[in-house]
């Protein structure tokens, strides 16, 4: 047997291929919409994909189960399991999976285990190689089990508005838990998220673990009364992006092939301009230095340059409109796909960046700068971090609205007084700067290094804030 990790650092997300070097044969869990790494690795090893399969309808990214079996006639491999509201709109592509279900891949037996709780139609897959043993070596727990902690249970009420399900799911996540006591401690367990996923709190950044570590320092397994793990698992999840909604929808009813979609065009001056007086949908992707002097009104600017851009993408983009970019031609292909992967698929042109043409700013200031106005009586101080963050370690006098609700708070802002947007590092906060000063607050600036540059210059900071969220 062969087993192959891949891990999308930018979606903090883990897929696999497991082979049997006995038939050529290969199964591929998970995989995300660009499946090049997975024929790359298959034709490395001499093997083709004929079998691919996914835990659950994910709700972070496009699955591409389907864009896998389009190019390889691999058979697809679904779960029945869960409720009518949570089954495949594409299920008669493929086999369908239930609880205890059996199906092999070469000499690998590959066995399904319901684990719901993340969602009714959750499955895992316990692997045994049959050539050398006769009990199993691991079990891919897709979004149950994680390095650390389990899979948060209220993504369908916080993403797909589906209410009275996070404590059903928090409940049977005590269960899986409880079931997952009785097995082998020996056992490899092989998650689909790692640290950063907003899939659950707290996880690890460690690729795989054993069931028996988990079961030694895992929070989920040291927990014996239902009604106080219910309450700690519902606690402190973080913020669930609002691309989720979306993602649920799209791998429910089958993501549409990369080879149906359209290329973005190239844009002049002049296109650009009629776009942004009509106010399109456009992304400036250049790099945070030059969009603080070169500002575009209008635009909402997101560095491609950060690790999570596509999920702060997914936190503004409003997928029924088409989208523009501002990018270069020798990495548009690669914005385009880092985009698809959370199912931006009109993505209509772009701008070449050095056709840009502004001197407006989005102003910097340095802590020391910003501690100097603190005093101010009509000055507003925002940090768009999440609320743990905000509640581990704060600016005095600032308040909290996250980057991806930001929305929600344009009646409480003043259009009249300065605001300073605050992050982590400044990335977010000049994220929610641009998209103020594109909605007609025009004293808006920026604090560079966000509050890692305030605690580097040793300006103070408390904790335990209260937070503000509606």
């Amino acid at each position: 047997m062969l087993l192959k990790y891949f891990y999308d650092k930018e979606l903090a997300q883990a897929s696999y291929m497991v082979g049997c070097s006995a038939t050529g044969e290969a199964l591929i869990i998970d995989p995300s919409r660009d499946v090049q790494p997975y024929l790359d690795a298959a034709s490395d090893e001499g093997l083709a994909i004929t079998h691919v399969t996914e835990t659950h309808i994910h709700a972070d990214y496009v699955s591409g189960t389907r864009e896998l079996a389009s190019q390889t006639g691999a058979t697809i491999y679904l779960s029945d399991m869960g409720d009518a509201d949570w089954k495949y709109g594409f299920a008669d592509e493929g086999i369908r999976l239930h609880d205890g279900d059996v199906f092999m891949v070469g000499n690998i037996k590959v066995e399904v285990l319901h684990t719901s709780g993340h969602t009714p139609e959750s499955i895992s897959f316990i692997i045994t190689d049959t050539a050398t043993a006769d009990q199993p070596m691991g079990i891919f727990t897709g979004d149950f089990l994680f390095v650390g902690n389990i899979g948060r249970p209220d993504l369908l009420e916080e993403s797909a508005g589906i209410m009275g399900t996070r404590e059903l799911g928090a409940r049977q996540q005590f269960a899986n838990v409880q079931r997952f006591k009785d097995l082998p401690d020996y056992l490899q367990i092989f998650p689909g998220h790692g640290a950063g996923s907003a899939c659950g709190k707290g996880l690890g950044s460690i690729p795989s673990t054993t069931l028996g570590y988990e079961k030694l320092f895992n929070p989920a397994f040291q927990i014996d009364d239902e009604d106080t793990f219910v309450e700690w698992l519902l606690d402190g999840q973080p913020e669930a992006p609002k691309y989720f909604a979306q993602m649920k929808k799209v791998n429910k009813i089958g993501p549409t092939l990369l080879k149906e979609l359209e290329q973005p065009k190239v844009l002049s001056a002049d296109d650009f301009q009629n776009l942004l007086a009509l106010g399109a949908q456009i992304i400036d992707i250049r790099s945070s230095s030059i969009v603080a002097n070169s500002f575009v009104e209008g635009t909402l600017h997101i560095p491609a340059s950060s690790q999570k851009f596509s999920t702060y993408v997914g936190w503004f983009l409003d997928y029924d409109q088409p989208l523009y970019l501002i990018s270069t031609a020798d990495r548009i292909q690669d914005d385009v796909r880092r985009l698809r992967a959370i199912g931006a698929d009109n993505i209509a042109g772009y701008l070449p960046a050095e056709l840009v043409d502004s001197t407006a700013t989005i102003p910097q200031l340095t802590p020391e700068q910003v501690q100097n106005q603190m005093h101010k009586p009509n000055l507003f101080v925002i940090d768009v971090r999440g609320q743990s963050e905000h509640h581990d370690a704060r600016i005095a006098g600032t308040v909290n609205y996250p980057m991806g609700f930001i929305k929600r708070y344009v009646d409480d802002l003043p259009h009249n007084t300065p605001i300073i947007t605050q992050c982590a590092s400044g990335t977010r906060s000049q994220i929610v700067a641009s998209w103020l000063k594109s909605h007609n607050f025009t004293n808006v600036s920026n604090l560079s290094g966000g509050i890692q540059g305030w605690q580097r210059a040793n300006l103070p900071t408390i904790t335990g804030a209260p937070v503000k969220v509606r």
